[in-house]
């Protein structure tokens, strides 16, 4: 099983990194277009949240990424120095009440792109899992 990892600091800007680590897996594990670009949203979505909700944009406290090679499958893991939240219990962002607020729509689009969402430690991690075959 392949695995790579990287650690940014929580800063807005550090989302360009993980951009190129995305880029560099899909050349690695030559990706097709439809599961890059699945891949590319969700997980700046996961890392983005991380950042803001988790971490609370602090400098000081890092989010780490790790990518999983398995059999036909490839797995981010997208974790946060944060106290967690409760990710049971999310306002639907397609309900009318919703549709005009800002926020909520990050996890909603991460279980839409990825194959499987899951979520640990209370909500600091997030475990996004895609099919490449």
């Amino acid at each position: 099983m392949n695995s790579i990892h990287i650690e940014i600091p929580s800063i807005k800007e550090n989302i360009r990194m993980i951009e190129s680590f995305i880029d560099n897996a899909r050349e690695k594990f030559s990706l097709n277009d439809d599961i890059y670009g699945n891949i590319m949203i969700a997980i700046t979505e996961a890392v983005n949240n991380a950042i803001k909700h988790g971490n609370n944009s602090s400098p000081l406290k890092n989010v780490s990424l790790t990518l999983l090679m398995k059999e036909g499958m490839i797995k981010f893991k997208v974790e946060d120095e944060g106290s967690g939240f409760d990710y049971q219990h999310l306002p639907d962002p397609t309900s009318p009440e919703n549709i005009d607020k800002p926020g909520g729509r990050g996890i909603f689009l991460m279980k839409h792109l990825s194959d499987e969402v899951d979520f640990k430690e209370n909500g600091r991690i997030v475990e996004l899992s895609f099919y490449i075959n």
